[in-house]
């Protein structure tokens, strides 16, 4: 593909999965070490209905109306979880697991329900995105990474996915040691009088704006994907909270770049004539890192 045809068709969402891929795998780290990497994949699927009822008040797909549900929908599968443990005494995993599949299964009778014809908003954007379509149909070639007029043509979804990105970066730097510490001995933060409890609801908001960023170019399945394989991953490299980090990043992109590249040219290398969900093969590449990791990475038995 030329330069003319790769700027226009490629770059957009290529850049937008490696984004989605990164703001998703940096909370998953603090999740991954917390032992709660099922709430990355509680998250992915309660936000689906907050975005759903957003949508329908709003009557449009607007970025901040979404977030605003999404936010909703997390603190209220937050609140039916610890309610379902407490009155229930049943454990948090089965609690989450109630919740979400719950939640989610209202996300995708209300999508069927409601008139979205209109917008691309069904439920097979729902599970695997659009990543595809987020084409740039204002370049001309990579002249066009110079033009005023033809960057105003980039798709929204890239500014609102580097826009949380950014936020998700410097909220980890300015909150690193007080994460680092809680996440490492919740008691013994305690008892430094840090706010043990804010900070994990901290962590757990800052999951869900990844979360909701990605889900619009990318779906459900790469959420889930990008917030446990890439840092789960890391984990098996090292031992060290800030190269696995690091790592993660590094897996992260490697996913979203090979995953993109084989949806789109690895059926044809073996003889097959259409393309396949980005979404659906950054997800695979990310999961054949992770078994990679886990057959010859250095701290497997470490960690196991």
């Amino acid at each position: 593909m030329s330069g003319a045809e790769f700027v226009p068709l490629s770059l957009s969402p290529l850049i937008i999965g490696c984004l989605a891929a990164v703001a998703c795998a940096l909370p998953g780290n603090f999740l991954i070490l917390r032992r709660q990497a099922l709430i990355g994949d509680a998250i992915s699927h309660v936000v689906l209905p907050g975005i759903v009822v957003a949508f329908l008040f709003a009557g449009t797909i607007s970025a901040t109306a979404m977030m605003l549900g999404a936010a909703a929908a997390a603190l209220l599968a937050v609140a039916m979880i610890e309610g379902i443990r407490r009155f229930g005494r049943i454990e948090p995993g089965a609690a989450m697991g109630v919740v979400f599949t719950t939640m989610f299964a209202g996300g995708v009778l209300l999508l069927e329900l409601s008139d979205t014809s209109g917008v691309h908003l069904d439920v097979e954007h729902a599970l695997y995105g659009n990543l595809e379509s987020l084409i740039w149909l204002d370049a001309t070639g990579w002249a066009s990474l110079f033009d005023p007029t033809a960057l105003a043509g980039l798709p929204p979804e890239l500014f609102r996915i580097a826009l949380v990105l950014g936020l998700i970066v410097i909220l980890l730097a300015l909150f690193w040691r007080p994460l680092a510490i809680s996440t490492f001995d919740e008691g013994f933060a305690a008892t430094l009088g840090l706010p043990v409890s804010t900070i994990s609801l901290g962590l757990v908001i800052i999951s869900a704006l990844a979360a909701v960023a990605a889900f619009d170019a990318v779906g459900s399945i790469i959420v889930i994907a990008m917030f446990i394989c890439p840092p789960a991953a890391a984990r098996l490299m090292t031992n060290r909270l800030g190269m696995q980090v690091a790592w993660s990043v590094l897996f992260a992109l490697a996913s979203a770049v090979a995953g993109f590249v084989l949806a789109g040219y690895g059926p044809l290398w073996i003889g097959g004539t259409n393309s396949v969900s980005a979404a659906g093969m950054i997800a695979t590449v990310s999961g054949v890192i992770l078994a990679v990791t886990a057959l010859a990475g250095p701290e497997r038995r470490r960690v196991t």
